[in-house]
């Protein structure tokens, strides 16, 4: 029997170390903050079509949630790690930086499918009426790569 990796679609226009981290990655670090306290979250993410926005998906009674109502500004980490002693020089570290907001009204049926997709066994928590859908938009990615190569892509607003 034979496994693959599951690749997801690639967004178009960001430079190849970034889209494939954001195709082939599942999971990610939130950092939100409270009072000045850093807290972390690990989150399911998919990226939105043209790599703009990250989703993820919360409930509403979550901490990460009520951090982002107090403030909106986050960062996610994706990082291509494992757990060998050769990933500190050869993995890769994206950290997407901006504003998230709560996707409601007629966004949210098109970006929860594309969420859906890449993360299918979170559908019945999606539909809950107590998830939130949630967006960060990408203002910023910082890739790190080979221990110090270091790329800084600011999007256009």
């Amino acid at each position: 029997m034979t496994t693959e990796k599951i690749r997801h679609p690639v967004p178009p226009g960001l430079p190849h170390g970034i889209s494939s981290l954001l195709a082939a990655q599942h999971l990610a670090v939130l950092a939100t903050h409270h009072q000045g306290q850093p807290h972390v979250s690990l989150v399911a993410f998919a990226a939105g079509p043209d790599g703009r926005q990250l989703l993820f998906a919360t409930t509403r009674t979550s901490r990460k949630y009520a951090n982002l109502q107090a403030d909106p500004r986050a960062a996610l980490l994706i990082d291509s790690r494992g757990q060998a002693a050769a990933d500190f020089h050869e993995a890769a570290a994206l950290s997407a930086k901006g504003p998230v907001r709560e996707v409601t009204g007629a966004d949210r049926d098109g970006l929860a499918a594309l969420f859906l997709a890449k993360q299918p066994h979170l559908r019945e928590f999606v539909n809950s009426p107590t998830c939130a859908l949630m967006a960060l938009q990408v203002q910023v990615y910082e890739l790190a790569s080979r221990f110090q190569q270091v790329l800084t892509y600011r999007l256009s607003p």
